[in-house]
């Protein structure tokens, strides 16, 4: 790949004096204008805008090139990068599915040296750029199939890590782990042969259970959310762990909620204790409800659930310290249109509906209202049947 219309001061200086503009009117207002690509520059400004928040330390530098915006959104946030990276390190790692190149980076600094693979050339390319200005000397850039070069090196690493792509030919979404590319289940053996550790990233949407099955060696799964929204899912295999027992973790990174972790047996043995709404409603953090922990989360704070497959807990108190929103329960009100305009005179109100009848979206537009204001409408079901709480957030 030509990187020269790049490297040129006008070409960048365009970049960065355009970063808050629309590239479509750009490409309209300085059409023959320019001596440089100007559909680049505008893919390059707009690729920046959508990494803003994602990646702003690579938006910061005006030498990184950024790909496609498929590549783009499928990359890690810097923010999951470095968590990953926390407590890695060794002399050799490998990232057998680069891609844009950053987990790549974020992992490597406490390795001696790194190896990035990419079977995209045009992506290869621009990490081989990138990560050389980011990470002189670092990495040594393999375009070619990650597990074709692992079975043909005679090394030995630190890390391997893969993020195995989740999309099929026809751009369909892919949940099982074997039905991704690379095939990490069916390399598992030869993966394992290479590594003293593995670290496998893969899509907030995977199975837990269905992954333990498919890969039954896996040590550790921690489910990584940001700001209470899921955001990926880490597999961990070591060499020197083979004591049996698999860990889950949940971690929500940019929040205050604590940590929440046990081992996957303690969920099948754990107890719910159903119940109706008391002074408080406790909804679990998004990691713990992709994780599966419905009845250990209750039975470890004391709470009862307010109905088998509502996810939703009560009590009296509430733990200090707990990985989920609290809601304090004002009353239970009756969903009809009159009786909330009463209460609720400006129409704003933010509506939750968890295993209730309709939808948060159906229940607004039933009662007229629109999300906002301090005041919340809990819409679920308990033992007793459907209802909806008036609430006050608990900060």
């Amino acid at each position: 790949m030509d990187f020269s219309e790049f490297h040129s001061a006008e070409f960048r200086q365009f970049v960065q004096d355009h970063l808050s503009e629309d590239p479509a009117l750009l490409l309209l207002k300085y059409r023959g204008k320019v001596t440089f690509d100007l559909k680049e520059a505008a893919q390059q400004i707009s690729a920046r805008q959508k990494a803003a928040k994602k990646l702003p330390e690579w938006v910061a530098d005006p030498r990184i090139i950024f790909p496609a915006s498929i590549s783009l959104e499928q990359s890690s946030s810097e923010e999951t990068a470095r968590f990953k990276a926390k407590k890695l390190s060794g002399k050799l790692m490998i990232d057998l599915t680069g891609g844009f190149g950053v987990d790549s980076f974020y992992l490597s600094p406490t390795f001696e040296k790194a190896i990035y693979c990419e079977q995209n050339e045009e992506l290869a390319a621009i990490a081989r750029h990138n990560l050389e200005i980011l990470s002189p000397g670092k990495f040594e850039i393999i375009s070619g199939d990650g597990l074709e070069f692992l079975r043909n090196t005679d090394l030995k690493f630190d890390l391997i890590y893969a993020d195995p792509a989740r999309r099929g030919s026809g751009n369909q979404k892919l949940y099982k782990i074997q039905d991704c590319q690379p095939d990490v289940v069916g390399s598992w053996d030869l993966i394992k042969s290479k590594a003293d550790k593995i670290l496998l990233k893969l899509s907030p949407m995977l199975d837990i259970s269905q992954a333990l099955s498919e890969l039954p060696e896996i040590q550790k799964i921690t489910v990584v959310s940001v700001k209470n929204e899921v955001k990926e899912v880490l597999l961990f295999w070591e060499s020197d762990n083979l004591t049996g027992g698999k860990k889950i973790e949940v971690r929500d990174l940019g929040s205050d909620f604590p940590a929440f972790g046990y081992q996957f047996e303690e969920e099948e043995k754990a107890i719910s204790i159903l119940g109706e709404a008391e002074k408080y409603l406790v909804e679990p953090i998004s990691g713990i409800l992709k994780a599966g922990a419905f009845k250990l989360f209750g039975e470890r704070f004391g709470l009862k659930k307010l109905e088998k497959n509502s996810h939703l807990y009560t009590s009296d108190s509430i733990p200090s310290e707990i990985p989920g929103r609290v809601f304090e329960v004002i009353q239970e009100i009756s969903p009809k249109k009159q009786e909330i305009k009463t209460l609720f005179p400006s129409g704003k109100v933010n509506v939750i509906c968890r295993n209730y009848v309709i939808g948060a979206e159906d229940l607004k537009k039933k009662l007229g209202l629109k999300d906002g204001g301090e005041d919340f409408l809990i819409g679920t079901k308990t033992g007793s049947g459907f209802k909806v709480f008036w609430c006050k957030r608990v900060k």
